[in-house]
């Protein structure tokens, strides 16, 4: 892999991750652009206890533009965009639109390839190595930074999740705090130690495997689960075999192994629904381990990928109990969704 560091006319930061060493990055952006102005603040709820992004400069984002004008492209034909080479393997840069910026953390765009018509799962092996690579090095850079404590790479993938662009992407955020999901996860494993002296991500996996009904897909390396109690219609976790905390701390054989893994279950996920149905909508999120807490070391990264559809042309809304109560309400038995994930396996 080949990394290049350089910065876009307002002076955000943009990075190129290539497979070919030989590979030279050296195109400007040639676009009359105004220094980014935020207004990202973060503001603490006293009464639940977590934190809420005030970002009200994203009003202003870009939103669904026609193919011919999509931002992530690359320069071609006289038109610019934040790619200003034409063509790219794997590109990062800063958001131009950030939720997390300055002393509130910072927000970067992970565009996975050039082909504005593809998707991750129809990305090669190689390619899928080299996002993660990109996941990785962003990991450990932005981990490094004074502002972030925890670092979230994400995509949200269809127009009913919500995506404003159309061209394949994800983000990554680095928060200036742990975040509420992380510090239930770190507060149970903690409690799980005390009461049981195991690790609770550990055991839990063990449990499925052992009970074999959830379980999606399982190699030498990774092994992929629907929750025993899933909040989603088609919800998987996917954990390395040997547990680690974060992206950087993967072995080879883990990092070898995954393209494959995850390639299979992004095109499964794509056929759930049967032939003739629009692509699946999904959000895909790395859970990693916060920087510089105790108890890191309690933590397992592993991947969580769901959908909000729940049966052909019907989604799952996040309604009264949900977003009322943080109560979710599962149409799909968990059994009955990893099944389905095993019937629609590739031949």
């Amino acid at each position: 892999m080949k990394k290049t560091v350089t910065r876009l006319a307002d002076g955000r930061e943009l990075i190129y991750y290539d497979s070919v060493d030989s590979t030279v990055r050296n195109a400007v952006d040639r676009r009359p652009l105004d220094a980014v102005s935020t207004s990202s603040e973060i503001r603490h709820d006293p009464l639940l206890g977590d934190a809420v992004a005030i970002a009200s400069h994203r009003q202003g984002r870009t939103y669904h533009p026609p193919a011919d004008a999509c931002p992530l492209c690359p320069t071609r034909d006289g038109r610019l965009s934040e790619i200003p080479d034409n063509h790219y393997d794997v590109a990062v840069f800063e958001n131009r639109f950030p939720s997390l910026a300055g002393d509130s953390g910072r927000c970067e765009v992970v565009c996975f390839t050039s082909d504005h018509e593809a998707s991750f799962a129809d990305l090669t092996e190689e390619q899928a190595a080299l996002v993660l690579a990109a996941w990785t090095d962003r990991t450990a850079a932005l981990g490094a930074l004074d502002q972030v404590t925890q670092v979230f790479c994400f995509e949200n993938r269809g127009a009913e999740i919500g995506v404003t662009l159309g061209h394949p992407h994800g983000q990554i955020y680095g928060y200036p705090f742990v975040t509420p999901r992380t510090e239930l996860m770190l507060r149970s494993a903690a409690r799980h130690r005390a009461e049981h002296g195991g690790n609770l991500f550990d055991d839990v996996v063990a449990r499925e495997e052992k009970d074999g009904s959830r379980i999606v897909l399982a190699t030498d390396d990774w092994i992929a689960h629907v929750p025993y109690a899933a909040h989603w219609p088609y919800e998987v976790h996917l954990h390395p075999r040997r547990r680690v905390p974060d992206l950087i701390a993967l072995d080879e054989a883990a990092r070898a192994e995954f393209p494959r893994v995850y390639l299979e279950l992004l095109r499964r996920f794509d056929r759930i629904f049967g032939p003739g149905e629009p692509p699946t909508p999904y959000i895909s999120a790395w859970h990693q381990a916060p920087f510089g807490i105790a108890g890191r070391e309690e933590f397992a990264l592993h991947l969580e990928l769901f959908t909000i559809r729940r049966t052909s042309g019907r989604l799952k809304f996040l309604a009264g109990s949900e977003s009322g109560m943080g109560v979710f309400i599962n149409d799909v038995p968990p059994e009955a969704a990893a099944q389905r994930l095993r019937e629609v396996a590739s031949t």
